[in-house]
Order: structure tokens, then C-alpha cells, then sequence
């Protein structure tokens, strides 16, 4: 029943323009291939068309994780 349902298909959602990263990219706006990219978008360097990046995931520097309300209590590492 879960793989019948119509709304996972890829035809309601639309065509889906993505950033994939290590590949030739060429911009859907001007067609130059030079991005600015960041974590979750690539922004085209002349026309400044954003796009979001195929294996966008939510990790690097700016992601804080907390192991449970243990962590309010725990002292400080100095």
C-alpha cells in the first residue's frame, strides 16, 4: 500500500533543478558553469541564480548535536 500512493512519484513534484557536487554544472539561467557554493545552495557567479545542492545534509562546523538535558549539567571542559 505505501509503494502504491501516486504522491511519492516524481511526476507531481515537477522538474527539480539541482547542484550535484563533482560534476559539470552549467547554470539554468545563463548557462555559465562558475559557482559560489555554500552548505545548503550554489549560487551562479554571474547572474546570481541559486540553486540547491543535490546532497545538501545537514553536517559540518555549524551543526551543534546535544546528547539529552545531561548536557545542562555537565561542567565545562576548559
Amino acid at each position: 500500500m505505501y509503494g502504491q500512493s501516486k504522491s511519492f512519484g516524481a511526476a507531481p513534484r515537477g522538474y527539480n533543478i539541482l547542484y550535484r557536487l563533482h560534476e559539470k554544472n552549467r547554470c539554468p539561467g545563463c548557462g555559465q558553469s562558475q559557482w559560489i557554493v555554500g552548505r545548503q545552495s550554489a549560487e551562479c557567479a554571474f547572474c546570481a541564480t541559486a540553486i540547491a545542492i543535490a546532497d545538501g545534509h545537514a553536517g559540518g562546523s555549524g551543526l551543534f548535536r546535544t546528547r539529552g538535558k545531561t548536557d545542562v549539567f555537565a561542567p565545562l571542559a576548559a
